[in-house]
Order: structure tokens, then sequence, then C-alpha cells
């Protein structure tokens, strides 16, 4: 593995005191041939709770069944389902016969509520039953909801998470859709010593489970622990990564855990060097780090270091010296990922107005540097003063703030370009002007890629593969604009979007207003015939799931969807209910003593 370290400053000033930004980059030496990589034991831990029904868990096993044709035949792989109860409906075998794993897991069916735990260990029993050092040991952990069954507690699931990595079975978590609770499974990812991922819409799935399928095949050291020894008086201020650390004394000892081809690992810091007399080279630190890594098909210790150094100059030397733009950068977005989460963390005591001026503030020191002339950056400024606006508007969603937090932790923990400022709630395009011709102007229009959302120009006489800098809160995927005028950024690697910006419409809706509908009077649920002569329904949409099972002889109907009491009873229709059918409706609402629920408007039967 190589190392190499780059500093915000290569001089410094003689007698003044200077605080630099340093990143260190580990890289693969070697590249490592798919058919000669080190072998898997993976487990597949899938959520087939009631509110996974439809389209969510079509897309999770067509995720599943991609990954499994990727695996090389000597690879181990099991799967296991959850709702209340876990079930292993694939045990760990070789993925030699991947037709049949796949019919497998085409045969997954959603109902019920989410006992994440009991999946989760089941999985991991899975993973330790076939567990080799030669293997690299992992669980596959997909849920979109709450963890209301089996173990609940946070606190108690992260230290189960420690403990499991700490026995070598490393768990990455996949969060689908917008009811699941992202400050956990981030924690689970963290202790364990994997990935976490956002699976925003049902399409992202198959590109997300790709990513971590390249990166489990690509590992090329385990275990990669940093020691950072600054020399006499030089400090390490701050370390911004989000790594697990310890210190001793003056020394950092950061573990980063494992190395991937596909990507660097990066370790940031911020040193602060006392006024130094001598003019010269000047050694502030060693690096030292240590890792495993196949050798000869076996996992061996490596340990290497080196000096990090710099020059110190006369103060017309170091004010000639530019800044590192690529440190000032990567930086940059590591604070500002940072504050991201500072700021969510305001939202959440109701702290909305300083929440939302911390992110506007982060906003005016990035254009008072120029730093928004790097599109990186800008799309940052973009997304710090979009979420600022929900912020104080108090509208701050759960998919904008799972947005958030992915895009914080994805810049905290990796280095891929294709994870960062993931994002693809839509804005709304509704409140500009609508008109029918572009011709006095220049025509943009709205992508959706790779879990992004991009704006490009369209009309003739621009690069149609540049970006353009565009304002969040007015994209909606799909959508063309006319835009007064396009300018391409001071380096010419991008566009910004000038002036006024109007929505293309096609004629005779120029002046057609938005209305938002007035919520319908909805009456209880009621239906003539049985469960088969339903109408049916593929996807949820933004209607409610209910179940029907069989409890002490009687079929009770209950609430599945996230964010209800699965021991309440509902008033439902009798005529209807079938053990194990998924219902859904258009409303639950509690009942007035508080105890039970009232299903309201229209029922449907969800095929799967």
């Amino acid at each position: 593995m190589k190392a190499n370290y780059s500093l915000s400053h290569s001089v410094i000033a003689v007698d003044t005191q200077t605080t630099l930004d340093l990143i260190l980059n580990f890289n693969a030496e070697d590249r490592v041939q798919t058919s000669n990589r080190r072998p898997l034991n993976l487990s597949l831990v899938i959520d087939r709770s009631g509110s996974m029904g439809g389209q969510p868990l079509r897309y999770a096993i067509k995720a599943a069944q991609k990954l499994v044709e990727s695996l090389n035949p000597d690879d181990i792989v099991s799967v296991v389902i959850y709702d209340d109860n876990p079930e292993t409906i694939l045990p760990p075998q070789t993925a030699a016969d991947k037709a049949k794993i796949s019919t497998q897991i085409s045969r997954i069916r959603a109902g019920g509520c989410t006992n994440l735990s009991g999946g989760w260990l089941m999985g991991c029993d899975c993973v330790r039953s076939q567990q080799t050092e030669e293997r690299l040991n992992r669980v596959l952990l997909l849920t979109d909801g709450q963890a209301n069954s089996g173990i609940t507690n946070r606190q108690d699931l992260t230290k189960t998470a420690k403990e499991k990595a700490e026995q070598g079975i490393i768990t990455t978590t996949l969060g689908f859709g917008t009811n699941f609770n992202e400050d956990l499974l981030i924690d689970i990812a963290d202790a364990a010593g994997g990935n976490f991922y956002f699976i925003q819409s049902p399409d992202d799935a198959v590109d997300v489970f790709r990513i971590e399928l390249e990166s489990l095949t690509s590992v090329v050291a385990e275990n990669l622990t940093v020691i950072l020894r600054p020399e006499a008086s030089v400090q390490i201020s701050e370390v911004l990564n989000n790594y697990q650390s310890t210190t001793q004394g003056e020394a950092w000892e950061i573990f980063l855990g494992d190395v991937y081809q596909v990507e660097a690992k990066q370790l940031a810091l911020q040193l602060s060097i006392p006024p130094q007399k001598n003019p010269g080279s000047l050694t502030i630190g060693t690096i030292e780090y240590q890792y495993q890594k196949t050798i000869d098909d076996k996992n061996q210790q490596v340990s290497e270091q080196i000096p990090i150094a710099i020059t110190v100059g006369s103060a017309e030397e170091a004010s000639r010296t530019e800044a590192d733009l690529s440190v000032v950068e990567q930086t940059s977005q590591l604070r500002i990922a940072r504050l991201k989460n500072e700021a969510i963390a305001m939202a959440d005591r109701g702290q909305y107005e300083e929440a939302a001026e911390v992110l506007r503030s982060k906003v005016d020191e990035l254009k008072s540097k120029l730093l928004n002339e790097i599109f990186e950056v800008a799309e940052e400024i973009a997304q710090l003063e979009y979420y600022a606006q929900r912020i104080e508007n108090r509208n701050l969603d759960r998919a904008s703030r799972k947005e958030m937090r992915d895009q914080s932790y994805q810049t905290l923990n990796r280095s891929r370009d294709d994870l960062k400022l993931r994002g693809s709630t839509a804005g709304n395009a509704n409140s500009l002007e609508a008109v029918s011709s572009g011709d006095d102007g220049v025509l943009v229009k709205c992508f959706r890629e790779g879990g992004k959302l991009r704006v490009r120009v369209i009309s003739e006489g621009y690069n149609s593969e540049f970006n353009v800098q565009f304002p969040r809160e007015i994209r909606q995927e799909g959508v063309t604009y006319v835009v007064e005028e396009i300018k391409l950024s001071a380096n010419g690697t991008f566009y910004r979007a000038s002036g006024n910006i109007r929505r293309l419409v096609i004629p005779g809706e120029e002046k057609a207003a938005t209305t938002t509908a007035k919520s319908q009077k909805l009456a209880a649920v009621k239906a003539t015939g049985t469960w088969e002569d339903l109408e049916t329904v593929d996807t949820v949409g933004d209607g409610i799931l209910i179940q029907c099972i069989k409890e002490k002889g009687k079929l009770r109907a209950r609430v599945v969807s996230d964010g209800y009491n699965p021991d309440f009873n509902i008033r439902f229709p009798r005529n209807i209910r079938a053990e194990g059918v998924l219902f859904v409706v258009d409303e639950v609402r509690e009942s007035a003593d508080g105890k039970s629920y009232i299903s309201y408007g229209k029922v449907r039967r969800l095929v799967q």
C-alpha cells in the first residue's frame, strides 16, 4: 500500500504561529484481479416487513439478485429475511448455483413488523458459522423501518455491533426510503466497522448494492490504523474525518478500517505549528501506519512510516506561495459535513434560527474565499442554502434530514465521488413563472443521475456535458427551465445560471395556477364481497399497509406501516379479512380513546 501526504501550505513564515491542514492518502499499490481476490463470507439480511411491500421489496430483491450474479463461485452467501420473526431462507453455501440462489430470493414476500435485531443477529450467526481469516466476513443489513420488535434500544444495538466487529464480523447498513432511523444505522455501521448507505428511491437499490460489492471485492488492506506523532510543540488541533481515535500524550491513534482498491482512504488533520526561528526544512511529525494484507494466501501484519516535513521561509516567501487548492477544497467539504451534523442537532433541539444561521455563515465564508469557483463547493453552497431555508421554515422533513446525514457520513468516511452529495428530494418549480417559449433565454433541464439532481444545458452552442450550478430549491426532475443567462465558471469547468429563471410548459398552460388539492373527507373503510374481489395495486404509494394475522383462532387486522403501534386493534371490515393478505388504505387514525385505530378511505389489495 502506498501512502502520501499534502499540506494546505508548503511554506510557512519564520517567527509566526501557523495553522494548516494535512491530508494523508492511502492507496492500493497493486491491482486486485477479481478472479484471485479474497473470497467473501457474506450474509444478506433483508427487511420484509409490511412497509417494504410492493415496489421497495421488488427493487431490493432485484438488487440482491444482481449482487449474487457478481459473486465468485467460491464465495459463501446466506440470506436472512425478517419481519416480526427472522428466518434463514438460504443457509450459508457457495455461490456456485446462482440460479438456485436467485430463485430463492425471488420468493421473498412482505408482511409484519420490523425485528431488525433478530434478522441482523441471525445473519451474524450465518457468517460466524463459516468464518475464517482468509475470507472477508460481512453482513449487509437492509431495512426501511424502525427497530420496533426484538432489541430496540439504540445503545444496546450499537454495543452489539462493536462486539461483533471485535469478533471479525463487519456489518454494513442500508436504509431504504424515509422511515428508517438514520442515526441508528449510522451508529451500527460506525461501531461495526462497515459502511452506511441511504437508498432514497427504489431504483437506487441496484446502484448502492453495486457500490458496496465493488468495495468488498477490492479490499487491499484491513484494519488500517494510523499513529500520528507530532514533533515537539506541534499540536494536532483537529481530526476532520469521522474515525475512531484515541490519544496518548500528544500522539493520536486513529482507526481507518478497510482500504479499497477503487478509492483512496483519506485522513485529514488540522495542525498548529509554533513560531520557528530557523529557516529551512522542518520535520513536523511522523506517521506510523499498520494494516493486514494477504501475502501468499495468508493474512499478515504490515507496518510502515513516513515523516512529514514543511519548509520554513521568510514572510515574503510564505506570502508568495499559494495554498494547495485541492487540500483547501477537500478540507472545506469535511468541515461542511461536520457543520451539517451540528445544524441537524440544533434543529432537533428546536434551535431552528440558530441552525439556519450556522449554515448561512458557512456559505458566506466559502464565497468570501472564492471557493464557489470550484463546482463541488458551489454544489455544497446550493445544498446549504436549501437546507438552511427548510430548517428556518421548520420544514426539514425526514427525506431531507436523511440526505444531510448521508452527505455528511459519506464525506467524512469515504472518498468516492459517486457517493458525495447524493440526494434527490424534489424542489418545486411550480412557483416559477411559466412560459411556452424559450426563444429569449437558454434552455436547461434537471436530470436524476446516480442519486443526484443535476442540471445541464440543452440549448445548442453549449457543452452539454458541463453541470450547471443551479438553485437547489427549484430543481425538479424532468423539468425544463428558461434561464436568462448562462455564464462559464472562472475555471471553465461548469456553468452558472444567472438572471431570471422560468419554467417551460406546453402552450396553453402558461397561466395555469398551481393549486393544492383540499384533503378529502374520508369515510371509514367499507367493502363488499371478499378480499379476492378487491381492486389490486402493486405499490403502496402514500397509503397505509394493513395485514391480517391469526391470533388465538381469530383473524386480527393490524397496521404494519412504520410509525403505528402494531399491538393496537383496528376497525376493519371482517368480510375481506384473510390471513397473510396485505391491504392498502388511504388513512389510519387513532380512535377517540387513543387505544385502537380506524381505517379510512378506499381499500385495495397489495399484490407482490
